[in-house]
Formats: structure tokens, sequence, C-alpha cells
């Protein structure tokens, strides 16, 4: 086990905020000499199962907790799931049905098993203790905090100002995630800034309840390829850690150069030493693409294996280095004889390889549309493809077609 102040800088590298840093360290130094790893928890909530590199940055954190050989600890909220958590929007989050947050849970669990180690993962359900709870349970759990408490947190305080009504189960919601922490007597709890008041709610009700109070760690909202807006699938700005490898490469290499180094911090397992001498290197005027490309080999090669990440490399110095056309690039298997590009455009956009119908118009207008290299226009539309054509959509875009 690595001594205490080297685990400090290491689980620290990217983080947001943090409550608090002495204490983190006095349990860091107990664990060292102790030989007893730390308790690491994370809810997740299971009603958006579909993973991006933003959602993943807590995970990398906790993984790089767990290579450190501290316990981590997955909390599924399938009963909090039922309760909904308040959003900070108009109104509450509509709660989900048992077969919705068990088919959620479920897909939650195969891609977070990409970034943790399975073997060494603790997954619980907070069903298995919330259910439990008597009704002298919950008014006891109640007595813990105040309504003046509870409206300090900025959505509940939006709307009692805005006179949109707060259903009395929502203030259960923070209370039965931090009792989630009395359960399992966590030491740390990581989440997004968007989770702080859930889980410095956490220490309140173990300061409570005479338990040692978890540090609370939350980790910044990462940017989406745009360089601005978070990154998000609906904005088309996401890299997803199911994404065939030679588009996840591709994804990175299209990070704003500002970015670099944040992208090393939050989505990358890299020694805080490591990202330290690439500051360095930028800050000397290496040319940031060949930093990229070391980013983009490092992320594609944490979710997938050695061959496909040569292969991802292969097709991006094929088709965006050499301008041609690669050996080994996604294919589309459509069943008409006569399919014409008009009829593949549903498949395009549920591929993303374009958002929508009037995007894929708007790229043809534009001569970004080439079949075996020959431009396409509007009135290609009702060109029947043929097995093997080759389109490029966009700059970096490939895709063949097999009949």
């Amino acid at each position: 086990m690595l001594k205490a102040n080297e685990q400090f800088r290491i689980i620290t590298k990217g983080v947001q905020t943090l409550v608090n840093k002495e204490e983190l360290l006095a349990k860091l130094e107990r664990s060292c000499q102790l030989n007893k790893p730390l308790i690491v928890k994370l809810g997740l909530d299971p009603s958006a199962p579909d993973i991006h590199l933003g959602h993943a940055v807590v995970l990398r954190k906790m993984k790089q907790m767990q290579d450190l050989g501290h316990k981590i600890i997955i909390v599924i909220g399938d009963f909090t799931g039922k309760i909904g958590d308040p959003t900070g929007k108009a109104k509450g989050r509509v709660a989900l049905s048992e077969e919705e947050i068990k088919e959620n849970a479920a897909t939650y669990c195969d891609q977070i098993f990409k970034i943790l180690d399975k073997d060494k993962t603790e997954v619980r359900f907070n069903s298995e203790w919330l259910a439990k709870l008597t009704l002298e349970d919950v008014v006891k759990l109640a007595s813990t905090t105040t309504v003046a408490r509870m409206l300090e947190r900025d959505d509940f305080q939006t709307r009692y100002q805005n006179q949109v009504p707060i259903g009395i189960h929502e203030f259960f919601y923070p209370l039965m995630q931090a009792y989630d922490s009395i359960i399992l007597k966590a030491d740390i709890e990581l989440g997004g800034t968007d989770q702080t008041f859930n889980i410095l709610m956490g220490r309140t009700l173990q300061k409570a309840m005479d338990q040692e109070q978890q540090v609370a760690m939350f980790m910044p909202i990462l940017e989406g390829l745009d360089g601005i807006q978070k990154m998000s699938k609906s904005l088309g700005n996401y890299i997803g850690i199911d994404e065939p490898a030679e588009v996840m490469f591709k994804k990175v290499m299209e990070v704003p150069d500002q970015l670099i180094i944040r992208y090393f911090e939050l989505a990358t397992d890299e020694h805080p030493d490591e990202i330290d001498k690439i500051k360095e290197q930028l800050e000397n005027g290496v040319n940031p693409r060949d930093v990229k490309f070391n980013l983009a080999k490092i992320i594609t090669g944490l979710y997938h294996s050695e061959d496909d990440l040569k292969k991802a490399m292969d097709f991006y110095n094929t088709a965006f280095t050499k301008k041609a056309i690669p050996d080994e690039i996604p294919e589309l298997i459509i069943d008409l004889e006569n399919d014409t590009l008009n009829d593949i455009i549903p498949a395009l956009i549920k591929l993303d390889y374009v958002n929508s119908r009037s995007e894929f118009i708007r790229l043809l207008r534009q001569e970004g549309v080439r079949l075996n290299g020959e431009k396409l226009t509007v009135g290609d539309l009702d060109h029947v493809l043929i097995c093997n054509d080759v389109l490029k959509i966009g700059k970096k875009k490939f895709i063949k077609i097999i009949k």
C-alpha cells in the first residue's frame, strides 16, 4: 500500500471540491497504519444507463482508489429511484417503475465493469435496508434535520420561492441517500457537483448518529467536444464508452486543445507526475496534436483491447492523415435490393453519423457527403446503393454498405 501522502495526491487529482482535506489525510494515514482499506461509496440513480466519458469521471476516480486497495461499494438506488430525485427543474422527477429500475440497473452494471474490477467491487441495492424501515424508523430519520435545512437545497428553494409544489416525499430522497452511508459506514462518498446537497446530508446524518463522518468528494462536470457545454448525448458532444474504438479515437482527437489537460485529469488514470510533464511539454511549445494523439491512445485503450486500439490508430492515420479510405471501417447492412441513399438516413441517425435528416440534407448541399470518393448532392438522394459502396459523411465519418 502506498504512503498516505502519495495516495492523497492520486485521489485528489482532478477533484473539484473536497470536504474535508484534513479528514481524508487522517483516514488514509490510519488506513496505512492498520492496513485496513477505506470504504468508498458511490450512489447511482438507475434512470440514465447510457454512460459516456462525462459520467465516467466519477467511476474513473473510484477505479483509482480501487487500484490503491480501497473497498469500492456501488449503491444502486432502486428504492430511492421509486421516489425520484428532485431535478432542480419546475417539478420533481417522475418516479421509475420497478421493472424500469431493474432493467436500467442491469445495463449500468454491464457498463461500470468496463471501468471497475468486477471481482473487487461490491454492488448493493438500497432497497435491501430502506424497504425494511418501519414508520418509527422513518420518523426518527426525519427528526435529524429541519425543513429550513432542506430548503437550503437550490432546487427546493427555487421551487418554494416560485410557489411550485414540493412533495413531502421529495425531502426523503437526500435523507435516504444519507442513510445508505450509515448502513455502509462509508469513509468517502463520491459524486458530481449536482449531488452536493445529498452527499453532505450523509455527513450530517452520520454525525447525528454518532458515526465518523464520511469525506465528501465532488468531481467536476466534463465539457464535451464543443469545449463549452457539459458532455451530453442530446447535444451530440459526447464520447460513449461503448462506441467502437475507431469512433472513440477519432472523437478524442476532436477535443479542443485547451481541454487536453482536463481530459488527462478527468478521463484517464495517469499519475499526477505524468500530467505535470505533459503540462510542461505544452508550455514548451510541443504540438498539441501530438499530445492529443497520446491522449486518444490512452482513453481508447482504457475501453478497448490492444488489437482494437491498433486498428483504431491505423484507421485514423489512413482516413484523417493520409485522406484515404481506410481498409477497415464500420459496416451498415441493408436488406432491400433497391435501398437508396434516402432510405438509409434513419439508420445513419440511429448510428450517430448525423443527428437528423435535416443535418444530412445540409451536408449534401455543402458537398460534405461522398460516395466512393465522389461528391453527392441533394439530387442523389434517390441513388441506389450497392454492396461495398463507401460513404464519407462530413470530414471524418466512413461507413461501408453491405447487402
